[in-house]
């Protein structure tokens, strides 16, 4: 097997190999950082996409969730881009441990991998290892753990603000739910652009090393990542147009094992429109600088629409689970 990964160089699977200490020790599954070369950057919804999707999300929720949390639509949307805001020059460790959430490269997941089944993220990569990828947090990524974790998190949130003690300690909570839920929402937008969710992430075989077969001519341009979920969602979008395509109904997902399954048929869905998005964009192009094709438009709002869908069903479903723990 060869994996196709974002730095572009092809990675040999070795079948069968036994797992080195130092690796288990770590839980990481990581290489030496000396030995990896500097990842490509990577380019990430604009801030625009992001606060458009928090606010129809929180628009989208019911009456049951506390006021507190329904009045913090800014606040909330304000934190939809506050992970790619982490990004700063020279912060090599930090970038290092969380560039990798921001997406999932399916076609790096070997067939009928066990892998999306694992009970976390490092069971997860360890799967993903022992079945040949040298560098799973890069070569795959690790976006559906993300959200699965920041979900769990609120839910423990919700579960301790309905026990607290006094005004006090529930404000504090208060707090570091919005904080949370604000930061779950980035990843879960990350999540609807399809382009998290393939290694043709910025252009038809982005990887130097990827060979995907292109039979219908797609794009290869780099910056077409950026122009689609940026320059284009600023310039022709419309907030409205994203907030009444969301269903009006809020889906509590079920239980944790529930939630985690609902997360990567999520980033499935997300993918099968790969090669819509290419299509749209051989056809019509998603140039900020001229009218939109409505095709166009329709697709980029639908996939907002989607992220703000699944992200409010994904606190609500927290706020259940929450609920029902403090009982």
């Amino acid at each position: 097997m060869t994996v196709r990964h974002r730095t572009g160089r092809p990675v040999p699977g070795r079948p069968g190999r036994a797992v080195p200490l130092t690796i288990l020790l770590s839980g990481l599954l990581l290489g030496p950082l000396a030995a990896v070369p500097d990842p490509v950057p990577l380019p990430v919804w604009g801030a625009d996409g992001h606060r458009m999707a928090t606010r129809a999300a929180v628009r989208g929720l019911p009456r049951e969730v506390p006021a507190f949390f329904r009045d913090a639509g800014e606040e909330l949307a304000w934190l939809g881009p506050e992970p790619d805001r982490w990004r700063v020059r020279g912060l090599r460790e930090m970038d290092e441990a969380w560039q990798y959430d921001h997406y999932i490269d399916l076609e790096n997941v070997p067939a009928g991998s066990r892998a999306p089944y694992a009970a976390h993220r490092f069971a997860f990569l360890r799967e993903l290892w022992e079945e040949g990828v040298d560098r799973p947090e890069r070569d795959v990524g690790l976006l559906p753990w993300r959200i699965v974790e920041l979900q769990q998190r609120l839910t423990s949130l919700w579960t301790r603000w309905a026990r607290a003690r006094s005004p006090l300690e529930r404000a504090r909570i208060e707090t570091r739910i919005l904080d949370d839920a604000g930061i779950l929402g980035h990843y879960v937008t990350d999540a609807s652009q399809p382009h998290h969710t393939t290694i043709h992430f910025d252009g038809w075989n982005a990887g130097r090393g990827a060979s995907a077969p292109n039979p219908e001519g797609f794009t290869t341009e780099r910056g077409f990542h950026g122009r689609f979920e940026s320059a284009f969602v600023s310039a022709h979008v419309r907030e409205g147009s994203v907030a009444s395509a969301v269903p009006d109904r809020a889906r509590d997902l079920g239980d944790a094992e529930a939630v985690r399954d609902a997360v990567w048929a999520f980033l499935r869905e997300s993918h099968d429109e790969v090669e819509t998005l290419y299509r749209l964009e051989q056809r019509h192009g998603f140039e900020p600088g001229r009218p939109p094709a409505p095709e166009a438009r329709a697709f980029a709002e639908e996939r907002l629409a989607a992220g703000a869908a699944m992200l409010r069903d994904l606190w609500w479903t927290a706020y259940l689970q929450g609920r029902d723990q403090a009982r």
